[in-house]
């Protein structure tokens, strides 16, 4: 589920405060915390210092200024963000994350804040051309734990053999090295590992599946839902999401729209 930038390890919890001048109610409120993966450029990472960054890290940030809530960001593996909001230990999800009906079993969602879906990292010899060549006998496919990637493989490709890892390099690496003959991820990551090993593998961009994504809440937490819907109209009627893809997707925006596909940020 898209990287000029390389990846990078999470070496613990890291305190952020709200982009901007703080104002009065900010310095006042409780403080909001915002579970993320910080593995994912260029939306959730760590810059050279080591700070988080990324556009889910600014969008965390005007969200907490608009609520008049200092931030506090939380990294953790991506399989550990549901547990973490249903036990409270979070506030919010804001972790690149699909708003799936599986989800929303266990928690609730915002209105979406960005649209994509998952394509295919193959071998760049490889005559796989669609998901329909994945069901054939003797695949081997990849996928990180917990996506969407490999909740879909599960359901629709029954008889491949699926090589789950934590960490989407270790995908990457198996389609690189041979031992999968597809990482099925989010278009833009895809888009970005096939950039980077372009001597071995190639990315078939146009998502099979549609997604979208949005921000986690609590189950029952409806005001807190409401303020945050609220903001992201808002932040969508200033053009925020607009200045995000200009600061950290102005390549991918290029390529995509040269594709005939749709921004991921609208």
């Amino acid at each position: 589920m898209i990287r000029r930038r390389r990846f990078m390890v999470v070496a613990g919890c890291l305190l952020i405060a709200g982009c901007g001048k703080k104002s009065k109610s900010t310095e006042n409120g409780p403080v909001l915390r915002v579970g993320m993966e910080l593995t994912y450029p260029p939306f959730e990472m760590q810059d050279k210092a080591g700070n988080p960054d990324g556009v889910g890290v600014k969008l965390a940030e005007a969200l907490a200024k608009n609520l008049g809530r200092p931030l506090k960001i939380v990294p953790m593996d991506f399989s550990g963000l549901i547990p973490a909001l249903k036990t409270a230990n979070i506030d919010l999800i804001i972790s690149s994350m699909t708003a799936t009906d599986e989800r929303r079993q266990s928690i609730d969602f915002s209105n979406p804040y960005a649209f994509t879906g998952l394509a295919l990292l193959v071998r760049k010899e490889s005559g796989i051309e669609s998901i329909n060549d994945l069901k054939r006998p003797g695949r081997v496919i990849t996928a990180k734990a917990t996506t969407t990637g490999e909740t879909w493989a599960i359901n629709n490709l029954p008889d491949a053999k699926r090589v789950v890892f934590e960490d989407q390099t270790a995908c990457v690496l198996e389609v690189v090295q041979g031992r999968a003959d597809a990482f099925i991820y989010d278009q833009l990551s895809i888009y970005q590992y096939a950039k980077e090993n372009q001597q071995t593998t190639r990315g078939l961009l146009k998502p099979f599946v549609e997604e979208s994504w949005a921000i986690g809440i609590a189950k029952g937490n409806n005001d807190l839902k409401k303020q945050v819907n609220g903001f992201l109209d808002e932040f969508r009627t200033s053009n925020g999401f607009g200045k995000l893809g200009e600061q950290y997707l102005t390549e991918e925006k290029k390529f995509l729209e040269a594709q005939g596909i749709p921004f991921i940020l609208r």
